[in-house]
């Protein structure tokens, strides 16, 4: 932005005019009134209106200009990540249309399973920006009930035990039998653990271990724990790791699929159930997400 477009600076012009004009009707109050008291009281009420105005067109600015960068990265993200699977499935799609080339039947399998993969990746991405704009415009639905996490997870772990067998990677699931339930969204919370069960799996090697585990923390909170020892992530960029649309330099040379989206919607959701959500992390060591929740 230039400077004149910059909020900040149009709050410290518009904090210049504010202090001029109180000091201009002091003196005016001052020579045709007779009363302090008046003259101050006059000079308060126009100076906070002022400030209410000043405060109400730099925010309007500050919010255009918010809107204007989501904008910049909805775009930005359509044109990366989206156009990667639609290139896929229109090559494909050609290749098993063309009368010119004939191809086997383990081949057309496989341009099939291409074309699936990349629509599942598709609306993945639709389902995350959808998600994520429901955040923003602070309209995100929540339908609170009693849940049982330890069960929540076991479903959610046979959904992914097929594909962590397939890489080799064990899933070790803990938790206490006197575990009390939670009063949440199951759907939204599903959505947590779900991403960060499959970062897990896909950062780590064949092999591999990832270790879940839910205890009770205190009388009224429960923490919940997804370790893996897959590649880590770079010290120099753990403060970016919540960030829409951000993904490790190692993740995108691991080539993983992913949009950079699932950490900001965990962090989003945990915090709207007063929650906490951090990790720990070491490069080619593995990392450890938690997040907390109260029991009531």
């Amino acid at each position: 932005l230039s400077l004149w477009q910059c909020p900040q600076f149009l709050f410290l012009i518009m904090g210049g005019i504010i202090i001029t004009s109180a000091v201009v009707l002091y003196l005016i109050g001052t020579y045709y009134l007779n009363s302090p008291e008046i003259v101050v009281l006059l000079v308060l009420s126009v100076t906070a209106i002022l400030f209410i105005i000043a405060y109400t067109i730099t925010n309007g600015f500050d919010r255009l200009a918010e809107v204007s960068k989501m904008k910049s990265d909805f775009i930005n993200i359509v044109s990366h990540q989206m156009r990667s699977p639609l290139t896929n499935i229109k090559w494909a799609f050609e290749l098993l249309s063309s009368k010119e080339i004939k191809l086997s039947k383990n081949k057309e399998e496989e341009y099939f399973d291409n074309i699936k993969e990349n629509i599942v990746r598709m609306v993945e991405l639709i389902d995350d920006l959808l998600v994520v704009s429901k955040i923003e415009q602070g309209n995100f639905p929540v339908f609170k009930k009693n849940i049982s996490l330890e069960e929540l997870t076991k479903t959610l772990i046979s959904r992914f035990k097929v594909f962590a067998e397939a890489s080799k990677i064990k899933i070790v699931f803990r938790f206490p039998k006197d575990l009390p339930k939670v009063f949440t969204d199951s759907s939204l919370i599903k959505l947590v653990i779900e991403n960060l069960i499959d970062n897990a799996i896909h950062y780590t090697r064949g092999g591999g271990k990832v270790d879940i585990e839910i205890k009770k923390r205190g009388e009224n909170g429960i923490i919940f724990k997804v370790k893996d020892d897959g590649i880590g992530i770079p010290k120099e960029v753990q403060k970016y790791i919540f960030q829409k649309f951000f993904r490790a330099e190692n993740a995108l040379k691991k080539r993983t699929r992913g949009n950079g989206l699932g950490l900001y919607i965990c962090r989003a959701i945990i915090e709207k159930f007063r929650g906490k959500i951090w990790f720990e992390s070491e490069e080619n060591k593995g990392t450890t997400f938690y997040f907390t929740l109260p029991i009531k």
